[in-house]
């Protein structure tokens, strides 16, 4: 008969099996976490640094929009009209060799006015957005690594110019989960036509494939085969479902690098959540007259890009973490030519509904928790390589791309960088589109330096290199 244990020893062994058991409960639910997130890896995760930016729709226009028709009043092309472009120092490859050849200084056959307290240069074209810039804070002189869309487009959404990075909303849903389960995380609003780059736009990359943006299409059914075939019963698909989700889960765990196959298993599952939320979502039947006139959605020029801004509201309003607008059918911002004729009708389609989107996201006190940024792939010369049209446009840029942010912690009003006096390049430092990435990170409570992605051998993020977290422009 072994002794009995002294008051220390029995003390002693009392704490340790306390400590065993209180350590086993919080193994037990970390373990729980651990399976709840392979479960659904886009649970709602705690950001990095405190944000009020919950959520961002991200407009993105497609072809490299004219900063001085739109966004820079550069009164000195008036008095170069029809000149050979002056040499301009920091240039290079083909912008260098656009301005070095023959061409000709095109003014801008559009009128400016200021606007705001803010006293904003704002285009005649955005009578609309003209109201709203007071709650927006510009980026000028942003600098791309390529002149060429495709490239353009990538280094612009993934940080890199080659297909087969991760997006902007890969890298969001990954680093901050989402906050709605029967809807995608990272949706992307398109207009019907391949995208510049084709769906390398909105990839995940090299991060998990259940990042991946989810395309919906424009007009009344955004989603195929949203509705379950007839005869079928909601009991009925979920016993399905269930079957296939357990034979492959079963086939998953008996293999390495499973990643695609986990995706497609999250996938079947949020498709048949979907098809109970969607339907309501894409319905905006409910939406009253004046809603439905703020993003003029009964002009037969700016209604279906309005329709798409609606749509983005209501999905933000739901908790989806990304929403991407893609506008323009085969880079309609691409104005070699025609620029008069052209650029207006562009500016209409996204004029009023994008200035409603922005009304109606901060009457609903939804713009506080929700950032909206404007971008496309690139800039444009100040001048037409084409000397002998009557119809002239503008040359790709890379060194002048405007982009402008509101909403979360985005200052209203401010202005960081400046364009030359022919609006070609920055002015002063040079502002690379990895520290626009390194802002956008940050305004959503990401810190760019923790939210990375081991991948061959090395931790990818999405500024590379890193970038600098552009201050001037947050509150």
């Amino acid at each position: 008969m072994s002794p009995l244990p002294s008051r220390r020893e029995f003390l002693k062994n009392s704490y340790l099996g306390l400590g065993s058991l209180a350590l086993m409960d919080l193994l037990a639910g970390d373990a729980g976490a651990l399976a709840d997130s392979a479960e659904n890896p886009l649970l709602p995760r705690p950001a990095h640094l405190p944000a009020r930016a919950k959520r961002c729709i991200f407009l993105f226009m497609e072809g490299g929009v004219s900063q001085m028709d739109t966004f820079e009043y550069r009164p000195v092309l008036d008095k170069y009209a029809g000149q050979q472009m002056p040499s301009v120092r920091g240039t290079d490859l083909d912008v260098a060799s656009l301005g070095s050849a023959h061409n000709r200084i095109i003014p801008s056959p559009f009128g400016f006015a200021r606007h705001g307290q803010s006293g904003r240069w704002m285009s005649e074209l955005l009578p609309h957005l003209s109201t709203c810039v007071d709650d927006m804070a510009f980026l000028h002189g942003v600098t791309v690594d390529s002149s060429n869309h495709a490239p353009a487009v990538y280094h612009s959404l993934t940080g890199q110019i080659l297909p087969g990075g991760a997006a902007i909303g890969a890298w969001m849903t990954y680093g901050l989960g989402s906050e709605n389960r029967n809807l995608p995380g990272f949706i992307v609003l398109g207009q019907g036509a391949p995208a510049v780059g084709g769906a390398s736009q909105w990839s995940h990359g090299f991060l998990p494939a259940v990042h991946q943006g989810t395309l919906f299409r424009p007009g009344s059914n955004p989603i195929a085969d949203l509705h379950p075939p007839a005869g079928t019963s909601p009991g009925g698909r979920r016993n399905e479902l269930d079957l296939l989700k357990w034979l492959n889960q079963r086939h998953a765990r008996q293999r390495t690098r499973t990643g695609d196959l986990e995706a497609r298993i999250a996938a079947y599952e949020m498709a048949f959540q979907m098809q109970s939320a969607a339907p309501e979502l894409i319905d905006l039947s409910g939406e009253s007259e004046a809603t439905r006139k703020l993003y003029g959605l009964d002009d037969p020029v700016a209604g279906t890009f309005g329709r798409q801004c609606l749509m983005a509201r209501r999905m933000v309003e739901r908790g989806v973490r990304f929403v991407k607008l893609l506008h323009g059918k085969g880079k309609p911002w691409d104005q070699h030519g025609d620029l008069a004729g052209r650029l207006p009708v562009l500016c209409h389609e996204v004029d009023q509904p994008i200035a409603g989107l922005l009304k109606d996201l901060k009457s609903r006190g939804m713009l506080e928790e929700t950032l909206v940024v404007w971008a496309s792939e690139m800039g444009r010369t100040p001048f037409d390589s084409n000397v002998v049209s009557d119809k002239p446009g503008r040359d790709h840029n890379r060194f002048g791309l405007v982009m402008w942010m509101a909403g979360g912690d985005v200052r209203p009003g401010a202005t960081f960088g400046q364009t030359d006096e022919f609006a070609l390049r920055s002015a002063g430092e040079s502002l690379p589109v990895r520290d626009v990435h390194a802002t956008l990170l940050r305004l959503m409570g990401l810190d760019q330096h923790q939210l990375t992605f081991l991948h061959a051998g090395r931790f990818k993020r999405l500024t590379d290199i890193g970038g600098r977290v552009i201050d001037e422009i947050l509150l």
